[in-house]
């Protein structure tokens, strides 16, 4: 278990379950290594000093987590290694998808990209095809 899940772990007593926060942190820590790498993917907007709309982020609906899946391409590109685009969104446990999150997660994997919910480390080794972890 890792660092964050002992620190949370006062928390997780009290409510019985990782908020999706937490969960987050975990998934992105314990799958952001190795073929995979990941970067929170924080989206709004804000005003500035002078009273302007600052938007941040991908566009509305775009995943908590995203990032890039390293991947073995065939023969005919003489087995070069390529990234792959990620995207996954995180959920604690009964949480649900808004229309343009699941709108943003079929737009990825129309392209050929990785993208899913994830509401586990588990469930996001599942959405990367990763290895379970040991």
């Amino acid at each position: 278990m890792s660092g964050l899940a002992n620190g949370c772990s006062r928390e997780r007593r009290q409510t019985g379950a990782m908020s999706e926060q937490q969960i987050q942190q975990e998934i992105r820590l314990q799958c952001g290594k190795g073929p995979v790498r990941l970067w929170r993917n924080n989206t709004g907007r804000l005003m500035d000093r002078y009273g302007r709309p600052v938007t941040f982020g991908l566009c509305p609906g775009s995943s908590d987590l995203i990032g890039l899946r390293q991947v073995v391409i065939g023969p005919e590109h003489l087995g070069q290694t390529m990234a792959v685009f990620a995207a996954i969104e995180v959920k604690a446990p009964g949480g649900r998808a808004s229309p343009e999150q699941t709108q943003f997660i079929s737009a990825i994997q129309g392209f050929g990209g990785i993208a899913g919910i994830a509401r586990s480390v588990a469930e996001a080794n599942s959405v990367l095809g990763l290895e379970p972890l040991p």
